[in-house]
């Protein structure tokens, strides 16, 4: 039994083909199936059912597979182990980053990274939360950006910074002439909002559900992007909410429909999470030190109330 032999069960597993694992483990479909019968051979058992389309995990596949991954994890680690005790910060890592964050985080700390460390190739994927979550559980990504708090058991959480909800108001809106906004000032169906599945889009609907005050509901708008909200209010189809970093790109004339919060300003925080086993935590450390320096710059907000993602009170 190998590690490589583990490691092509596991692509099995994940892909229920042998000809797709076997492109994702970058060896030819022979050599996977070769490795994956001796390994079979050895224990007499049969991991996987060939005779069903997907290819289907058996009853003790499903053990096996499961132990394949906490060997698979701990010989990643002893390499981690030797990384950390020689200082090396370098190698491959994958980082997520949810959507409504990659756009205006990435261009702020991606160029001073890569200076300070240029040992570390970094993969840099987009995903929404849940797939995140799934990613980080399955190691297919080392650590993510994402808003928390999450309170999963097997994430741990590492705040970056706060970031401050802002209101973008057009002059022929309801709330034009206030000079601050509150929470009761807002009304779900006056605010556009991004489509399902955006954390972002939850925090403001919890922010929204704190307010009593409700207006009759004529049409409903979602978009993907902050762009398209804030056009959507210039057409007078109502507000929306944007994180502050998101402000800064605005032009002069659009940065005047800006209105900010009362203190203490509703904001959502963005952490870098990670799985707890801490696999390459020295790269994961090298990030934080790296991003929060840069915002803690750029967001002079102190005064913050965080709203959970997660719709909770």
């Amino acid at each position: 039994m190998t590690i490589t032999q583990l490691q092509y069960v596991l692509a099995v597993a994940e892909y229920r083909n042998f000809t797709l694992a076997a492109q994702k483990s970058f060896v030819t479909q022979p050599t996977l199936s070769m490795q994956v019968q001796k390994l079979e051979d050895e224990l007499d058992v049969l991991i996987f059912d060939r005779g069903k389309k997907p290819i289907a995990i058996t009853e003790v596949g499903k053990k096996i597979v499961a132990q394949a991954k906490n060997i698979v994890a701990e010989a990643e680690r002893i390499k981690d182990i030797v990384d950390q005790e020689k200082g090396f910060i370098g190698g491959d890592f994958i980082l997520g980053i949810i959507p409504t964050v990659m756009p205006t985080l990435l261009p702020m700390f991606l160029p001073t990274f890569v200076k300070k460390y240029p040992k570390v190739n970094l993969i840099i994927k987009e995903q929404a939360t849940d797939t995140l979550i799934r990613n980080l559980h399955d190691g297919h990504i080392d650590a993510a950006i994402a808003a928390t708090p999450l309170e999963i058991e097997f994430i741990k959480e590492r705040p970056l910074y706060y970031e401050p909800f802002v209101g973008y108001v057009p002059p022929n809106h309801r709330l034009a002439k206030a000079q601050e906004l509150s929470a009761s000032d807002l009304d779900i169906h006056d605010v556009l909002l991004l489509q399902d599945g955006h954390c972002f889009r939850d925090g403001v609907i919890n922010l929204c559900n704190s307010s009593r005050n409700r207006v009759a509901e004529h049409f409903q708008i979602e978009s993907g992007s902050f762009e398209t909200l804030v056009n959507l209010a210039n057409e007078g189809m109502g507000m929306t909410l944007l994180p502050y970093l998101n402000t800064l790109e605005l032009d002069a004339k659009k940065r005047g429909n800006l209105k900010h919060f009362k203190n203490p300003a509703p904001a959502r925080e963005i952490s870098l999470i990670y799985h707890k086993s801490e696999l390459k935590i020295q790269i994961t450390e090298a990030l934080k030190e790296v991003i929060s320096g840069i915002v803690r710059g750029a967001i002079a907000f102190q005064d913050v109330k965080i709203i959970s993602p997660l719709n909770k009170s």
